[in-house]
């Protein structure tokens, strides 16, 4: 496992990021969501390390990169992953990204088209509708006064009766590490900031303005139909995995690896 830490420019974060597999492999990008950070994706870097050179950041304000007053949000957040794989010299990646992490990656392939081969986005933070929305300024208020702490009670909601034991455990006491400024910033850089395209209306143009083939899990039914109802690249598909908890790529990890695996062999070297 290599450490990297490249110079990434003005205005842009420090970020803490590991390297597993092959240099010269074609790389992969795992990125994790809202107040989460790049361990969540250790047994799937190593998995995947046999044949792709595996990259593995924490987003600004998360885990142990860099933590701006300001900016803690998912365009900025798009924007330092950019200028990484410009420093990194990669080439195209599969950008893969989970919840918020997985708006990062579809924000990064609309606008730095050159930088993403392929994405995929596991239970992402669009195409919020309904009740989801009209709560949005609450949760947003609670987040704003009590960051992590509210945070944290929200999450532990998310896993399915059959997540693996100590996975919510591990993720509460992820949030809770996360400092209260990135917890609000990064919320309303989803949802309700100037350009957020966590909304449902805001999530279709921007879904529209992708040109990668993308392929989309999701663990709600509804949520799924939506978006296949949305014009995509050739070889996009969208997926259903019912039965599991929001963190899916953990408590399905073997079938996370292998949907992950078969789409970076299926999209080629770039």
């Amino acid at each position: 496992m290599t450490l990297l830490d490249p110079a990434l420019g003005p205005g842009r974060a420090r970020l803490f990021c590991t390297c597993l597999g092959p240099s010269e492999a074609p790389a992969v990008l795992l990125v994790h969501g809202w107040g989460g950070d790049g361990r969540e994706w250790s047994p799937h870097a190593e998995a995947l390390a046999d044949r792709f050179r595996v990259i593995v950041p924490d987003l600004r304000g998360h885990g142990r990169s860099e933590v701006p007053a300001r900016g803690n949000t998912p365009a900025e957040m798009a924007e330092d992953l950019a200028a990484l794989i410009r420093a990194l010299g990669t080439g195209p990646v599969v950008a893969v990204g989970h919840s918020m992490g997985g708006q990062v990656v579809n924000l990064l392939a609309v606008h730095h088209p050159d930088a993403v081969r392929s994405v995929v986005a596991l239970d992402p933070a669009h195409g919020a509708q309904g009740a989801e929305v009209e709560g949005i300024p609450a949760r947003l208020a609670e987040y704003e006064r009590y960051g992590a702490r509210a945070a944290a009670s929200f999450i532990a909601g998310a896993f399915s009766p059959s997540a693996p034991p100590g996975l919510r455990a591990a993720h509460i006491r992820t949030m809770l590490g996360t400092p209260d400024h990135v917890i609000a910033q990064a919320y309303a850089g989803m949802y309700t900031d100037p350009g957020a395209v966590g909304v449902r209306p805001d999530s279709e143009v921007y879904l529209r303005r992708r040109t990668q083939p993308a392929l989309t899990v999701w663990t709600s039914r509804e949520a799924a139909e939506w978006e296949r109802g949305i014009p995509a690249a050739s070889g996009s598909s969208v997926r259903h995995w019912p039965d599991t908890g929001h963190y899916l790529h953990e408590e399905h990890t073997d079938r996370a690896i292998r949907l992950i695996r078969d789409r970076a062999e299926a999209v080629g070297p770039g």
